[in-house]
């Protein structure tokens, strides 16, 4: 005998069974390791320890990026995923990246510095909830606004790539002082906050499709990036999203010299070139 909840009779006489609710496990494991992430940065920065910082937020910038696509291939997406990668990406990419900054520089601007990294902090929230709810509206060719991943970056990655040079936190260097790293810090801080809730398209690299086949050369170059990341990881990874940082900008003043529409929400998803672009 079945229970009702769980069982029905079809009209055949088979008994189909309900699916019960429950999360899948796999893609949020990625998601929870990434706030994993998130949390270590914000323990090594209570404790002094920048650079095991900059690991946790970068290693959960890596997994934030993985779970998606994890859920994608397995056909495990989720409400419940969405809802959990969005709060974890506000520790991960919103807390712990302010409260690093605040340790690590912006606290001796006294309420200067807490005042941006409440901002950084704040346009996180924001920019989170801004794309949750335009989801179905925006290109998914481009982000709007830059995302809080690449805001972290910016932020976690100018303090790896001091830090790496020998700047002793507190101590003047012989190329700068420490009160003018701490101001450069109160910038790009606000800088990378700012720049998230704007309306600045950003590419997403979403339509670039991973099951598709590619000539060898291709490979070559992924081995050729790997080696140029490893001549110092700091700095060029710090490079690379310093680039992407302001890349959204120059897409920006093109399209507007261009008299091209700026605006990454489109207006209507019967067009034929913004078909299958909203899912």
């Amino acid at each position: 005998m079945h229970d009702s909840k769980d069982a029905q009779a079809g009209d055949s006489g088979v008994v189909v069974r309900k699916r019960r609710k429950g999360i899948y496990i796999l893609p949020n494991l990625f998601t929870l390791a990434a706030l994993f992430g998130g949390f270590y940065a914000i323990v090594m920065a209570m404790n002094g320890r920048f650079d095991l910082a900059a690991y946790g937020i970068f290693c959960a910038m890596v997994l934030d990026a993985l779970d998606g696509r994890v859920a994608r291939m397995t056909n495990t997406q989720s409400a419940f995923g969405e809802q959990m990668d969005s709060l974890c990406d506000m520790v991960s990419f919103g807390v712990a990246p302010a409260l690093v900054a605040y340790e690590w520089a912006l606290k001796g601007l006294g309420r200067w510095g807490w005042i941006a990294a409440f901002v950084y902090c704040s346009c996180a929230a924001l920019r989170l909830a801004r794309f949750n709810v335009n989801t179905a509206v925006v290109d998914k060719r481009w982000f709007q606004g830059l995302p809080s991943p690449a805001a972290a970056a910016l932020v976690v990655g100018f303090m790896w790539v001091v830090n790496d040079f020998g700047v002793v936190r507190g101590q003047d260097g012989s190329w700068v002082s420490w009160v003018q790293m701490m101001w450069v810090m109160f910038f790009m801080t606000l800088y990378a906050g700012l720049t998230m809730v704007t309306n600045v398209p950003f590419y997403s690299f979403k339509d670039v499709n991973m099951k598709r086949s590619v000539p060898f050369a291709a490979i070559i170059l992924i081995v050729l990036g790997i080696a140029v990341i490893n001549i110092h990881t700091p700095t060029v990874l710090f490079g690379v999203f310093a680039i992407y940082g302001f890349s959204g900008y120059a897409v920006y003043v093109m399209r507007k010299t261009k008299g091209e529409r700026t605006s990454v929400i489109s207006t209507s998803k019967d067009e034929p070139e913004e078909r299958g672009l909203h899912h």
